[in-house]
């Protein structure tokens, strides 16, 4: 009978923070565990997460300088394993104190002060268990253009220092940041637009007129036939047909005179003389 795999998902290091996890500000560190540098670093980091709590978050990336030391890169191992039962931050702090002493059983034991009760804690150091998440960090950190440890990022912006003050005035830039963003003027109105629309342009006697969009009552738009699948074309309603203008009376022809009876009175003539 063929068992199912058992699949554990692994707690990245880009996943792990300390302070308000919800913070809008990300204080990011590429660093190691062996540096004397890193420690004096983390020093300051903790006096920020003080002064600064509730507003900023902090996470930690492995940056092993394995060419200088050694050790370092599994330290990272370690934190990283720490890290998966929730103990990562108690484990960052004791391998900075323990930094010149950094052996893979001395990383057991610490591992236990860490409150870590794991007992293939030393197998998955040995098979580098998590050396992979070690190494995406360092990637990462050369794509980010990170040449040396200890470098932070405030807010994905690179800092050129790492001293307490120089950070501690990155905090307050992106705090501005943050406000000026916040204070951002709102759309200005628009003014009432002027339409012109024709009404039954396909007529002679059809004029401009104007239509103004009030706020709150656009003028509704008519449906086309052909301009389906369009946007539709503001139109004012239709005007009333102009009545046709009525027809001049015909002037009345003046009648002919009436013709005086010449005939009969000549004939009348005619008979006294006979």
């Amino acid at each position: 009978m063929a068992f199912k795999k058992e699949v554990v998902e692994i707690i990245e290091p880009r996943d792990i923070f300390v302070g308000n996890v919800k913070a809008e500000i990300t204080l990011e560190e590429f660093g190691e565990y062996e540096s004397e540098i890193c420690a004096k670093a983390n020093e300051s980091v903790k006096r920020l997460l003080v002064e600064y709590d509730g507003i900023i978050r902090f996470n930690f990336r492995h940056f092993p300088l394995t060419n200088i030391h050694q050790r370092s890169l599994k330290a990272g191992e370690a934190a990283v394993a720490t890290g998966q039962e929730g103990k990562f931050w108690e484990m960052h702090n004791i391998l900075f104190a323990n930094r010149k002493n950094l052996g893979t059983t001395s990383l057991k034991l610490y591992s236990k002060e860490a409150g870590v009760n794991n007992k293939r804690f030393l197998d998955d150091l040995v098979n580098a268990t998590y050396g992979w998440q070690v190494q995406g960090d360092l990637r990462e950190g050369i794509d980010r253009g990170v040449k040396t440890s200890p470098t932070f990022f405030i807010n994905g912006e690179r800092m050129e220092d790492y001293e307490y003050e120089d950070l501690k005035k990155g905090i307050e830039d992106a705090i501005k940041n943050l406000k000026n963003k916040g204070k951002g003027k709102s759309a200005p109105v628009k003014p009432v637009i002027k339409v012109i629309a024709k009404v039954n342009a396909d007529e002679d006697w059809a004029k401009p007129i104007y239509a103004e969009r009030i706020k709150g009552k656009p003028i509704p738009a008519r449906k086309s036939s052909k301009n389906s699948g369009q946007r539709p074309t503001i139109i004012a309603p239709a005007l009333p047909a102009p009545k046709p203008a009525k027809e001049p009376k015909a002037a009345k022809v003046a009648k002919p005179a009436k013709e005086v009876k010449v005939v009969a009175k000549a004939t009348r003539a005619s008979a006294k003389a006979k």
